[in-house]
């Protein structure tokens, strides 16, 4: 064990790297890929400086530990983008304030109103074909609506 530490090399890091990495795409949960990069950069920057078994090893604990933050970093920004559209597959409650006008007439509380493409099935007070109603309430695919 000792004679194979004191011949670690850059390729030994840069295999164990990309074995980490592909590791990863087999059970993926991210932690393999952050240790697959630490083994990768050490074996970088082995090429460039050469440094012992002792200070390659110390590099890849640290890597490996510095890692962590930074993953929590790199996860918590992309949360943070996708909340850039807070209504993605949440489309009726994106409609809740909005004004359109009946296509169909409410009759019996129930008519229909065509939202771009789309027809949505509505409730509210009876109300004739072209009455401009808002939208007050989404509930799954049925809209609540007033009178506007």
């Amino acid at each position: 064990m000792a004679e194979m530490l004191t011949t670690l090399g850059a390729w030994n890091w840069l295999i164990a790297g990309f074995i980490l990495m592909a590791l990863e795409l087999l059970a993926p949960g991210i932690f393999l890929f952050w240790l697959g990069l630490a083994a990768l950069l050490v074996g970088v920057l082995s090429f460039a400086i050469n440094p012992s078994w002792q200070t390659q090893i110390l590099m890849f604990a640290v890597l490996a530990v510095a890692a962590v933050p930074a993953w929590r970093y790199f996860a918590r920004s992309a949360g943070s983008r996708s909340q850039s559209n807070p209504f993605l597959n949440r489309r009726t409650e994106a409609m809740v304030g909005r004004e359109f006008i009946l296509d169909k007439p409410i009759v019996d509380g129930t008519g229909t109103v065509r939202i771009d493409d789309t027809i949505w099935r509505v409730a509210g007070p009876d109300a004739p074909a072209g009455s401009r109603v808002r939208v007050v309430q989404a509930d799954g695919a049925s809209l609540t609506v007033a009178v506007a």
